[in-house]
């Protein structure tokens, strides 16, 4: 069974009702010489999968569903991009793999659904964003959130520059018959167009390109805002024949290449900051006014029957909290469990699991901004 890496979330998988469902988590490096150690750790993760598999399957499933777990242990050039970060998650004939821009706590986990508090922390759109750098010869595209800012690799097959994309013939300049003769009556022909139309046209031809490319690979599925980081003169021509939905009317106007990351970084938070809070006080007060129409509840037994009974329109859930238990799937009570237990699962992690499933919007927010104190916030359907 073969892995895939995958960008979208939430993927399909995550949402079917396949059994059993791995899920791994692994912190890993970008650099030597720690990053010699993630493939270490790595297989002790998955001999923890692996024995917890062998309590409850033969012998023939296990060594199916561990296989892509060996391929990926194998693939060495797999160990030289995995990020801050790796999320994995498999079941009887699919795998897929997160790289992730931050770190993650190690986790091992088998059970009947997957394990995806800790991917909405990283994922949700609250406060993620795309940075597309672009002047007329080439493109590039950066990821941040408030945790962390990086430069994407833009697939080797994917065109970055204006030559690649379009070739190095330019545009070439039309040509009208004049209105006098030259020698033996024949028509005399001058160019219609100046090296500056032709320059225009070949940058307009290159941003269509580039606004295709990144709404295609990076914007449709991953649905981030992608704010635009270019020379002021650029703004006006890109946005004109920009289709990317995604991309928003602030931006930076300076040349990506002319600054460090980290000097990119601070620009695009200036900006993203603002917004990030905005989304989130309205999350807040849409939560309050719902709750004063006794349309939402911060009880949670009463979010986790409401979830149960596909009830939950809205959930906003603590980070770095855990609510040591489980949720019974055909009541909605609460199996609660001894937070010094091993191995015992979240009752924060199987909501936000049950509204994705359910459609549901479910947002990570920082213990500031939450508007209770109990570690979770449900907004009704109906």
């Amino acid at each position: 069974m073969p892995y895939k890496i995958v960008n979208e979330f939430p993927h399909e998988l995550l949402l079917s009702d396949k059994k059993p469902c791995i899920s791994l988590y692994q912190p890993t490096h970008r650099r030597g010489p720690d990053n010699q150690k993630d493939p270490i750790l790595f297989k002790n993760l998955t001999k923890e999968i692996e024995q917890a598999l062998s309590k409850k399957y033969k012998k023939d499933q296990v060594q199916s569903l561990m296989e892509p777990f060996e391929k990926i242990a194998m693939d060495l050039n797999f160990w030289k991009h995995a990020g801050e970060g790796l999320a994995i998650f498999a079941t009887e004939g699919e795998c897929i793999v997160y790289h992730l821009r931050r770190t993650v706590k190690e986790l091992a986990i088998v059970a009947e659904t997957f394990h995806i508090k800790p991917l909405i922390r990283v994922f949700q759109s609250a406060d993620r964003y795309h940075l597309l750098g672009l002047n007329r010869e080439e493109f590039a595209l950066f990821e941040g959130n408030r945790y962390g800012f990086e430069r994407v690799e833009i697939d080797p097959g994917i065109p970055q520059t204006k030559q690649e994309a379009l070739g190095t013939v330019e545009t070439v300049p039309s040509l009208k018959a004049g209105a006098f003769s030259g020698p033996g009556n024949a028509p005399v022909f001058y160019g219609a167009s100046s090296k500056q139309e032709i320059i225009d046209v070949d940058t307009e031809r290159f941003f269509r390109y580039v606004d295709e490319t990144v709404f295609k690979y990076y914007s449709n599925p991953m649905k981030l805002p992608l704010f635009l980081v270019a020379l002021d003169e650029y703004h006006t021509p890109f946005r004109n024949i920009s289709k990317n939905p995604y991309l928003q009317k602030e931006g930076i106007k300076i040349s990506y290449n002319a600054v460090s990351e980290d000097d990119l970084r601070d620009l695009a938070w200036e900006i993203i900051e603002p917004i990030y809070l905005e989304k989130t006080k309205k999350l807040v007060d849409r939560f309050e006014a719902a709750r004063a129409r006794e349309k939402a509840t911060d009880q949670i037994a009463e979010i986790s029957r409401a979830a149960i009974a596909n009830r939950v329109e809205c959930i906003l859930i603590e980070a770095d909290r855990i609510y040591p238990g489980k949720i019974d799937r055909e009541t909605g009570a609460l199996v609660l469990s001894n937070s010094d237990e091993s191995g015992v699962d979240d009752v924060l992690d199987d909501l936000a699991e049950i509204v994705y499933k359910n459609r549901g919007e479910v947002v990570v927010l920082p213990k500031e901004r939450m508007p209770s104190d109990s570690g979770a916030a449900a907004i009704y359907r109906y």
